[in-house]
């Protein structure tokens, strides 16, 4: 073993065990220091206040390469107040819409069948139900963004999903038909709670649908800013085939999709549901993972280093453009953007300001760095030389709302997975 691996694995000074497989935690997959929550954005008063910081530091389960983060904050800390609204993303919105439409015919579902979607936001999908007149339930903790949702005329719940409000729904005769999770089980502290109730609330034949982030994609393209204290856990395949089947739930299904650079959509139903066989694409992603070594410890050992490096990078660009005179805006406000200006340290100094099109976060300021958060207007009021695009998953909308930069000579740059400037 090597200086750099060693390093690696020391034993973390807080014992922790695995949130699925409850294996003592000792190995490091990165650490990215000390971080505030990053949807914690600071008004004009909290900014001369003192402003919490926990460790963002992952670890990596030794028995199921579960990636993960100890629980520093609760999750009715986070979520029961939220920043983040779904339907502020015209890409998100067609992605949804598209996912309706497939999911509808390739299931057969019709007014007579039951659709829950959990962490249902501001309604963003269950709207495209709506429209087609399929029954749909919300399960929302926010009741911010709960309360858009019920607005639309989208009955939402307003709780945490677990066991517990599985059952009380299938006491109501609530069962699903279609049960879906889209960036939710990363969020989810508890997850062998919350795959149990996955399992309760599902009818016999139904199906479970649940996209996340993957871990190979994230470790591939150098997302380390996809790391934050509300994405609890990092999934691979593999691993997340082991917590379904743990709780009796195989994975028939999978799709790689563009998302959030480069997400899965996994379709599950119960083990003894015969109706549905395991097809060939599960079977050939779990051959690829396996291949790439994620079902070995040494895998994981390398990721640190290829953060530190795309920091280098970064902080290379700004100060060389600082240095010549250049102004530099952000665009956008999200939370992989505060993980990525806190562990490179990046603040006024190098940022001007950001905009964002959610009106709940303008006026405020980016949590740890407070770098104010202006309406998109603001840019073509100041002409910047660069935008600095921190959503870089959605770089080409953003590319395409803001493409009047280009009449002053300004150009958007991209900082993940690599420094990249486009004119």
């Amino acid at each position: 073993m090597n200086a750099s691996e060693s390093s690696l694995n020391q034993s973390s000074k807080t014992q922790s065990n695995c949130r699925f497989c409850n294996y003592p935690l000792q190995h490091t997959f990165v650490d990215l220091g000390m971080s505030p929550p990053c949807e914690s954005y600071r008004t004009l008063e909290q900014s001369n206040e003192m402003e919490p910081f926990y460790p963002l530091h992952a670890y990596v389960c030794d028995r199921c390469f579960l990636v993960q983060l100890q629980e520093y904050i609760s999750p009715e800390n986070i979520f029961s107040e939220y920043a983040y609204f779904s339907s502020y993303s015209d890409t998100w919105l067609k992605h949804c819409q598209d996912y309706t439409n497939a999911i509808v015919e390739r299931f057969q579902l019709d007014r007579e069948s039951h659709v829950v979607e959990i962490a249902s936001n501001d309604g963003y999908l269950l709207q495209y139900f709506l429209e087609k007149r399929i029954p749909s339930l919300g399960i929302e903790p926010a009741a911010n963004i709960a309360k858009v949702a019920q607005q639309k005329g989208i009955p939402t719940l307003i709780e945490f999903f677990g066991r517990e409000i599985a059952q009380k729904l299938v006491e109501q005769g609530k069962k699903a038909d279609l049960l879906i999770g889209n960036n939710v089980l990363a969020q989810v502290p508890d997850l062998n709670d919350f795959v149990k109730g996955m399992k309760l609330l599902l009818q016999p034949q139904g199906v479970i649908t649940i996209e996340f982030p993957h871990l190979m994609r994230l470790m591939e393209e150098n997302q380390f800013d996809t790391i934050y204290h509300e994405h609890f856990s990092y999934f691979s395949l593999l691993t997340t085939e082991q917590i379904f089947a743990a709780h009796e739930l195989k994975i028939f299904d999978v799709e790689e999709l563009s998302t959030h650079g480069g997400s899965l959509r996994i379709y599950a139903a119960h083990s003894e549901d015969i109706s549905k066989s395991i097809n060939s694409q599960v079977t050939e992603l779990k051959q690829r993972e396996e291949n790439a070594n994620f079902n070995q410890l040494k895998r994981y050992f390398f990721f640190t280093e290829q953060v530190k490096e795309t920091k280098r990078k970064a902080l290379d660009f700004l100060i060389k453009a600082k240095r010549e005179g250049k102004s530099i805006a952000g665009y956008g406000a999200p939370g992989k953007g505060n993980t990525f200006l806190n562990y490179c340290g990046i603040r006024t100094d190098f940022i001007d300001y950001t905009v964002d099109r959610n009106p709940y976060k303008q006026g405020k300021f980016l949590p740890g760095t407070h770098i104010p958060i202006f309406h998109p207007d603001k840019i073509a009021e100041t002409r910047p030389d660069y935008v600095a695009i921190l959503p870089w998953n959605f770089k080409d909308e953003i590319m395409e709302q803001m493409a009047n930069i280009r009449t002053w000579g300004g150009q958007f740059v991209v900082f993940v997975p690599e420094v990249k400037v486009y004119s």
